[in-house]
């Protein structure tokens, strides 16, 4: 573990305190789970539906898409894949190092990785259906059969790759509540969060599941590392 030097007492320390430099890398993975769970959730390509969104997906529904949703969904999933990648080289670069001998703080930047390559496929098709769907500059390139194959495929595409996430965010419970280098309410929050899904995954044999869930983890894991008190960012 690296501590800074004590400073001078200057009326916000006090004498033998060691001041606290934070580190705001974290943040770049709050801001990734943000985008990624709007570019998901909100700007899934049933949203704009003319019925409104619904899980409907028989071929006479595929004309509906709003292509522009598809292209928003697009735009920003890439944005979110970016900022995964970057969090996983910050978290490789400057917290590995620091619990050399945890597999879990390796697991993480792998997990997150492999996430950020399911997810450049799943937005990946939110694209195509905003260039071929109804409306879409190449619309005429497919029929509705050819287009009914985007739209099957943005049923669970840009869903699937969250499970990547949460196997980053069991690792980080068991450095939370195992390990302690990371704060105990960063573990126990996650635990929930992980739990839930992995619910559905046994009950109901949903494979998009971490995707409603997941999103929140990163929002609060990491902003809860910017500014709280885990060994592996202070």
């Amino acid at each position: 573990m690296t501590y800074t030097e004590p400073g001078p007492v200057d009326g916000r320390t006090g004498v033998g305190e060691t001041p606290v430099r934070r580190t705001y890398w974290p943040l770049v993975g709050a801001a990734a789970g943000a985008l990624g769970g709007i570019s998901t959730l909100m700007l899934d390509v049933r949203m704009g539906m003319p019925d409104g969104p619904t899980d409907t997906m028989t071929i006479d529904r595929v004309n509906d898409v709003e292509v522009m949703v598809s292209r928003a969904g697009f735009l920003g999933g890439f944005a979110a894949v970016a900022l995964l990648l970057v969090t996983a080289a910050a978290w490789r670069r400057r917290v590995e190092p620091r619990v050399p001998g945890s597999t879990a703080a390796g697991v993480v930047s792998l997990a997150l990785v492999s996430a950020a390559g399911g997810l450049t496929l799943g937005y990946g098709w939110k694209g195509a259906m905003g260039i071929y769907g109804e409306g879409g500059p190449e619309s005429d390139a497919f029929d509705v059969q050819g287009r009914y194959v985007y739209f099957m495929l943005n049923d669970f595409g840009a869903y699937i790759p969250w499970f990547g996430v949460l196997v980053a965010a069991g690792a980080v419970c068991w450095m939370a509540l195992r390990e302690r280098t990371v704060d105990r309410w960063i573990g126990w929050v996650g635990a929930v969060l992980v739990a839930l899904p992995v619910i559905g995954f046994v009950v109901m044999s949903v494979p998009g599941l971490a995707a409603i869930t997941m999103p929140l983890w990163m929002v609060v894991t990491f902003v809860g590392l910017t500014f709280g008190k885990s060994t592996i960012t202070r």
